[in-house]
């Protein structure tokens, strides 16, 4: 059992990109279009409950866990518009 493992972690290791391709396939679309709907979900759900909290403590918690899921968003749209924004010849 352990060398099977040994051999499915080598051959993981073979199949590493050192750069991603330069295309975005459908499916890679629709992942990265949920990504940034599972960022903009959280972080208006743990907005509205640090509103809704009595506990200081745990509002604060929520508001940086909000502020998580904007960062990663914005991280998700940033890397998006670099992309569209390169040259013909260098995508």
């Amino acid at each position: 059992m352990q060398q099977q493992n040994i051999g499915a972690g080598q051959q993981a290791q073979q199949n590493i990109m050192p750069q991603p391709p330069n295309v975005i396939t459908t499916k890679d679309h629709l992942y990265i279009t949920d990504m940034l709907s599972w960022n903009l979900l959280a972080m208006k759900k743990a907005h509205f409950f640090a509103q809704q909290c009595q506990d200081q403590e745990v509002a604060t918690a929520l508001d940086q866990a909000g502020r998580m899921h904007h960062a990663h968003y914005q991280t998700i749209l940033h890397h998006l518009q670099q992309q569209q924004q390169m040259p013909k010849g260098m995508q």
